[in-house]
């Protein structure tokens, strides 16, 4: 559904904190940062998950499924696939400083 990626990616593209998303989607700021913190998909209370995602929806950051297209016309941000298994577009960090 969303990745912990995807939150600080929207987070850095809004230029807002874990605090202020917090705020925008009435949710306490530990909520924020397990979620951040979580590998991977970020599990939890399908109604929080939704808050977030509409929260940045709000904020104006389209949130894009694997496989998905944008129904937006704006800038965004997607990992390719990669060509091959273990080069940098598939770990996880890049993921992070793509998003600063």
């Amino acid at each position: 559904m969303i990745t912990s990626a995807q939150v600080r990616a929207a987070r850095a593209l809004l230029g807002i904190d874990q605090r202020q998303l917090a705020e925008l989607a009435g949710l306490s700021l530990p909520t924020i940062q397990r979620m951040e913190a979580s590998d991977g998909q970020v599990r939890g209370i399908i109604d929080t998950l939704m808050k977030v995602i509409e929260a940045l929806d709000n904020a104006g950051v389209e949130l894009i499924g694997e496989r998905s297209p944008s129904t937006g016309s704006g800038r965004g941000v997607r990992l390719k696939e990669a060509a091959v298994k273990g080069t940098v577009a598939s770990k996880p960090a890049v993921t992070e400083r793509a998003a600063l």
